[in-house]
């Protein structure tokens, strides 16, 4: 099966190709993930805050979108339970070596979150522990995956959606 953030050409990190809202967002969320591959507590604890002072709705919803692109892409043939819990315990397992607050709960609320099974009565994560935890999962996720095709994936999907309601 093809990539399909390929179809999405050639990005460039300077994020001018988005939309205006869109851009801080999208470069701090690849400042944080960048630093959570890199395993940098510092720049991950800079980018962490900015993430979280950014409008938390697009956010959200950016940051789901993206998670979810990266799971179906991974997970090409379909995702069940199995699948959801070993992709929590890997994440959790890899980051608990240098990132020890990373807290499951969030991880997995991310998860049933870009999944579209999150309970209306959860809340949502607060700001910083929501950039924190999708930085770690995001990282995680991506491998050697390109975060920039993602986002910008992500930005038009939800540009399609919101065009098509």
């Amino acid at each position: 099966m093809s990539d399909p953030v390929a179809n999405f050409g050639t990005v460039t990190n300077d994020w001018r190709h988005l939309p205006a809202p869109a851009r801080p967002i999208a470069a701090t969320t690849d400042a944080a993930v960048a630093a959570a591959k890199a395993r940098d507590r510092a720049a991950l604890a800079e980018a962490v805050a900015d993430l979280a002072a950014l409008d938390q709705p697009q956010t959200r919803l950016i940051l789901g979108t993206a998670v979810r692109l990266l799971l179906e892409d991974t997970h090409p043939d379909g995702l069940d339970g199995d699948d959801v819990r070993a992709v929590l315990e890997r994440c959790v397992r890899s980051a608990a070596l240098w990132q020890p607050e990373v807290d499951p709960h969030v991880i997995l609320v991310l998860l049933a979150g870009a999944l579209g099974v999150l309970d209306d009565e959860e809340p949502p994560p607060k700001p910083e522990a929501l950039a924190l935890h999708a930085a770690v999962l995001l990282a995680d996720l991506l491998q050697q995956r390109s975060m920039a095709d993602y986002l910008t994936a992500a930005l038009m999907e939800i540009e399609r959606a919101q065009l098509n309601d």
